[in-house]
């Protein structure tokens, strides 16, 4: 377990990512997976009040309603940190005071909780004043509906000024980022906003920790056709890099005797600020593929070859 920032919330080293839940997933096989996770020793699930409204049948909540319903029939609230986001859902869109106060209702009320542990700004929100949106957190955390804020997809310049002013006025401040972080994609978390993070004090939950699924080794240019929801955005790191990569991730596995997927989530787990990178399931036998991380270790010369291929 390890600390998210200067927060009080203990988290396991692997989030759950429950974007798939309602989606690719349905309701039955994602209480499978989460019942895995939760027996493998996994207490972190992320998911957000936008998923997966773009699934026709869907309008959105549908994930936070299968957890919600998954933590009632268990009783387990206490044991999960979970975490949920805020504004970018059609239907709740920004990060207006408004909206927010508005939208933790609905997302509590489809957790079927009283509060949430971690509650991220989906994406910043130029349209609204950062002191708005800070005082809007504020208010929740001093009501106890939420327990530690955090953001989602700023650059470094928008997180500095929203640290600025939580200081500055004494308001609640973001203790986590969840950028897009992964070893295929490096160069702006790790040139801007890991520097911000360290220097902060601010903890690093990556999405999209592998690659749309490129890093779980089963997309090749000899292997046989995936068909899946993000087939083509994994095939897209598919070039000599990415060949590159696979290679290396093949080997490490090979040594570990672990698969390609948990080597690719411990890169990921020792970078500096990393605290639990998110990475999704859609059947248990999947996350039997990112359970290994848990315990796995790479060595120092393992994490710089897989740096030195990934650059």
């Amino acid at each position: 377990m390890a600390k998210i920032g200067s927060s009080d919330l203990d988290v396991s080293a692997f989030c759950l990512g429950a974007n798939v839940f309602g989606w690719t997933a349905d309701a039955d096989t994602s209480r499978a997976v989460l019942d895995a996770y939760v027996a493998a020793g996994g207490n972190f699930i992320d998911t957000a009040d936008s998923y997966m409204w773009r699934t026709p049948g869907n309008s959105g909540g549908e994930s936070e309603t299968i957890i919600g319903d998954w933590m009632a029939e268990r009783g387990n609230r206490d044991d999960l940190v979970i975490a949920t986001k805020v504004g970018s859902w059609p239907q709740r869109p920004g990060l207006s005071a408004a909206n927010i106060t508005a939208a933790v209702e609905d997302s509590l009320r489809r957790l079927r909780t009283d509060h949430i542990d971690l509650y991220y700004a989906h994406r910043d929100d130029p349209d609204t004043v950062q002191e708005e949106t800070l005082d809007a957190f504020d208010a929740l955390v001093r009501a106890g509906k939420v327990r530690a804020i955090g953001a989602s997809n700023f650059s470094a310049e928008r997180l500095r000024s929203a640290l600025e002013i939580s200081a500055r006025d004494g308001l609640a401040s973001y203790v986590a980022l969840q950028p897009h972080y992964n070893l295929m994609e490096r160069s702006e978390f790790e040139t801007a906003l890991a520097p911000l993070l360290e220097s902060e004090g601010l903890s690093c939950v990556p999405y999209y920790a592998l690659a749309k699924g490129f890093l779980t080794g089963k997309y090749r240019t000899d292997g046989p056709e995936v068909t899946s929801a993000r087939a083509a955005g994994a095939r897209a790191y598919l070039d000599d890099r990415g060949i590159r990569v696979l290679a290396v991730l093949d080997e490490i596995a090979a040594g570990h005797e672990v698969p390609v997927a948990a080597v690719a989530l411990a890169w990921l787990a020792a970078a500096p600020t990393v605290v639990a990178p998110i990475a999704s399931a859609r059947t248990p036998e999947q996350l039997d593929q990112l359970l290994p991380m848990h315990d796995l270790r790479l060595t120092d010369d393992e994490l710089r070859l897989l740096s030195y291929v990934s650059e």
